[in-house]
């Protein structure tokens, strides 16, 4: 008989960027993309549309194919995913199903429920590089990337 054991406090796999350690070099790789803001996988067919992973630009590239099938009933909108559809409901029943424990402030989705809890707990686990602002959600260091690299992507019309 053979057994494996595994501790969870080893985690060889450091962020260079924010010291966080992962178990597995993978999920360390992910997670630096996040971390610096980094956008490899960019759309082809979009100006300015870049992701961190390729499964998110796999999954955008849908929003380019003719074929979308689900057709809401209360608009004319149509998606290539029934999760789509079912995420898109949400604007017209006004459903919030996720609720903060601390306020009750209520979201329709679970992700901006986790960046809402931030506010509370304090946690801001996206830090800039340049300057060491920490930030809630990887968009807002985003932008606050671009302020150091003054990357401007929208032009005015």
């Amino acid at each position: 008989m053979f057994f494996f054991s595994y501790n969870p406090s080893d985690k060889p796999n450091k962020c260079k960027q924010c010291n966080k350690t992962f178990s597995q070099n993978v999920y360390l790789i992910s997670h630096q993309s996040i971390c610096t803001g980094d956008k490899p996988y960019q759309c082809g067919q979009c100006e300015n549309k870049a992701f961190t992973a390729s499964i998110h630009k796999k999954r955008h590239l849908r929003t380019h194919t003719v074929e979308k099938p689900v057709q809401c009933s209360q608009c004319d909108k149509a998606f290539s995913l029934n999760s789509t559809l079912k995420s898109h409901m949400r604007i017209h029943t006004g459903e919030k199903t996720h609720q903060c424990s601390q306020c009750g402030k209520s979201f329709s989705r679970n992700n901006n429920l986790v960046i809402h809890q931030r506010t509370h707990t304090g946690e801001r686990p996206y830090q800039c590089s340049q300057c060491g602002k920490g930030f809630i959600n990887s968009t807002n260091l985003i932008l606050n990337m671009r302020v150091h690299t003054g990357e401007k992507p929208y032009k005015c019309s």
